[in-house]
């Protein structure tokens, strides 16, 4: 990894869009050793601040000044799929190759100077100069990592969800979102002195999410990045930058830290501004009572120029307070959802297998697992969007669906405007006055003129933000939401987190942004594939599907992960150590010198055998008595739930439904570490 000190900057910047500033006189230093997230309403003009860094826009004033040698790399917000970053025509694994073009120009160049030092018959300080070049420059390629790139483009593709099958895919036969990941790749291979990353996040899953994380953070350069997600740049910055009215502030301390130091500052700003429209008020009515009082006019006048010269405080529309809420749910019985066997299949390919669930009205289902596991799948079927499986879905009485899915933008088109459709889709909700509409609209960030403007003119963000807004002004009592906060601000997200947690009615959801996840789920389902262990694997890929249910939101799911995780390590441990005494053992032999004779070694070597097997005989007795124990908790709650008492008072059943869930994993693992214990034994004997 580099060690420069690398570094931009900006001196009193300015740029303006027609009459309107976005930047005025912005200073900012970035180094290869910053943390900071840039911050700021939608339209502040982060994007076109991170492209004057970038030297992709020219500022109208102000200098923008880069250390010699120094490399930035700019990941944009939707360039990729616009061609703009990644060639279609070339495969995964030409086009990692091209993140090293900048190197290839440095090999050139060490073997130009390794000429003229084989030429090289000058003065004694010149080849000097020469070699000191030319070590700086293979030094660079080293830490570039260009001899190691193989195993890099391998690592980054695998850490961000391609398969090794996809290398040699070209880039064109992605989607949109898959190519996203394609440039965000080349942007970490390049290993910039400073990386610009505009919403990189937007298209991972959580796996790639937890894995692009853990990759920044060993990160020797320095970052900018924008992104709505609070977990991941509280977890990477230690800086925040914010644009407000076209000013650029600092604040020290994580994401976190500067809302808080924020929401305190904005307060104030909230209350000068009120003090400021009584004012101005008052000075309204001052004039207008005496505009046309001959004897007045001269005062009136001095009130109208106090005005004028009078500087506004102004509040942007994101920061204030829009409280918000959709329809009703229709009532509906106590269970929203059953599903019996679901499974489903493209072609040879295993997606779910043998799913089954009951769902409760009120509950809030998170559904988690990795890229592929059949999360979209799952909820398409769930939606009635796919038809072609396996099993039955039984909806509970009264349930109606609403679906948002991935690609609901796709569906919107036509010369209506924004606030039309919103309109015309809220005519079956009754009671949604039009300034509750308006101010819906601002809280999916259709604000000012924006609501003008033809769903024909409409980018992807917009139209799935728009028909996220247009199903949740629907009556429905069964939300199924695919991804619902990837084009939302964070200010737009909290507002929307508000009223699904407020939602009395049930949500099948699936997300990518901990904090949502963590805040809206009250149960949690995780899809996962594992290698089959079996010569007739059940799906062609070698994998075989599972699904587990946790009573918990998403936080008690990565608890329970966390700890099933530790206790097979701890596991896994115990038995290298047993292995390591019984191969320390079997390798004990007779002295070359023949000072101990063999059959005292044999004795030897069979006494530690046979201690190695009681200590395992001791934790086998021990496991089998749990084994016990749990079978008889296990059977007791089993009985316990089908009692009429319990079954048919909810919350009661949750709570023995809770327990037998628990009992069962812990059934489970101490079943999985008896039969670890047993193999170990078995081979102690063999020994």
């Amino acid at each position: 990894m580099k060690t420069t000190n690398g570094f931009v900057q900006f001196s009193r910047v300015s740029l303006a869009f027609g009459d309107r500033d976005i930047l005025r006189d912005v200073s900012l230093n970035l180094s290869s050793s910053s943390r900071a997230a840039l911050a700021g309403a939608n339209g502040a003009g982060k994007t076109t601040l991170m492209k004057i860094l970038a030297g992709k826009v020219s500022a109208d004033s102000g200098e923008r000044t880069l250390q010699k040698g120094c490399r930035i790399s700019y990941l944009p917000q939707s360039g990729p799929a616009q061609g703009s970053i990644i060639s279609q025509n070339k495969t995964l694994r030409e086009e990692a190759e091209t993140a090293y073009r900048d190197i290839l120009l440095l090999i050139e160049k060490t073997e130009e100077v390794g000429r003229k030092l084989e030429k090289s018959s000058s003065s004694q300080m010149s080849t000097l100069a020469l070699l000191q070049e030319h070590h700086a420059l293979l030094q660079e390629i080293e830490d570039s990592g260009y001899y190691r790139r193989e195993a890099l483009i391998s690592q980054v593709f695998e850490g961000l969800g391609f398969s090794r099958r996809d290398m040699d895919r070209k880039a064109g036969e992605f989607s949109a979102g898959w190519q996203m990941r394609i440039a965000l790749a080349k942007i970490l291979l390049e290993n910039p002195d400073i990386m610009l990353l505009d919403e990189p996040t937007n298209y991972l899953d959580i796996e790639a999410r937890a894995w692009l994380e853990s990759w920044l953070q060993s990160f020797k350069g320095g970052c900018l990045l924008v992104s709505h997600d609070r977990y991941f740049l509280d977890l990477l910055v230690n800086e925040v930058y914010e644009i407000f009215q076209g000013n650029l502030k600092r604040y020290a301390g994580n994401y976190t830290s500067y809302e808080k130091t924020r929401a305190v500052e904005l307060e104030s700003l909230v209350k000068r501004y009120e003090l400021q429209q009584q004012e101005i008020e008052k000075t309204e009515a001052l004039i207008n009572r005496f505009r046309y009082k001959a004897s007045k006019a001269a005062f009136a006048q001095e009130l109208i120029k106090r005005l004028e010269k009078m500087e506004r405080i102004e509040i942007p529309e994101n920061l204030k307070k829009i409280k918000i809420s959709f329809p009703p749910p229709p009532h509906s019985g106590r269970i929203a959802l059953t599903l019996e066997g679901i499974g489903k299949s493209y072609g040879q390919r295993r997606v779910l297998s043998a799913l089954d669930l009951t769902l409760d009205a009120g509950e809030k289902l998170l559904v988690a697992g990795p890229n592929g596991a059949g999360k979209t799948t799952l909820l398409g079927i769930i939606a009635g969007e796919q038809t072609d499986y396996e099993g039955n879905i039984t909806y509970g009485s009264g349930i109606s669906v609403g679906y948002f899915s991935q690609n609901a933008a796709e569906n919107l088109s036509g010369s209506q405007t924004v606030e039309q459709f919103v309109e015309a889709e809220a005519a079956a909700a009754p009671g949604q006055t039009g300034n509750r509409l308006r101010n819906m609209l601002g809280a999916f960030l259709f604000r000012g003129d924006d609501v003008h403007k033809s769903l024909s003119v409409l980018s992807g963000g917009e139209k799935s933000r728009l028909a996220l807004l247009a199903m949740l002004l629907k009556p429905i009592n069964l939300l199924v939401l695919d991804e619902p906060t990837n084009h939302l601000d964070l200010t737009s997200k909290d507002i929307l987190l508000d009223c699904l947690k407020a939602f009395t009615g049930t949500i099948i959801f699936v997300s990518h942004d901990r904090d949502f996840m963590e805040a809206l789920s009250t149960k949690t389902l995780e899809l996962s594939y594992k290698e089959s262990q079996q010569t007739s694997a059940p799906n062609a890929a070698g994998e075989v599907r599972q699904h587990r249910l946790f009573y918990g939101n998403y936080a008690y799911y990565l608890e329970r992960i966390a700890a099933e995780s530790a206790a097979q390590e701890a596991a896994g441990a115990r038995g290298e150590t047993v292995q390591n005494n019984i191969q320390k053992a079997a390798k004990t032999s007779v002295p070359e010198d023949g000072s101990v004779s063999s059959i005292q070694q044999q004795r030897e070597l069979e006494k530690q055998r046979q201690a190695v097997i009681r200590r395992l005989e001791r934790q086998e007795a021990g496991i089998l008595a749990l084994l016990e124990e749990l079978e008889k908790e296990k059977a007791r709650l089993e009985e316990e739930l089908a009692h009429p008492d319990v079954y048919s008072h909810a919350e009661k059943a949750r709570a023995v439904k809770i327990s037998l869930d628990e009992t069962s994993a812990a059934l489970d693992a101490a079943s999985r570490e008896w039969e670890d214990l047993a193999l170990k034994l078995e081979e102690a004997r063999k020994v």
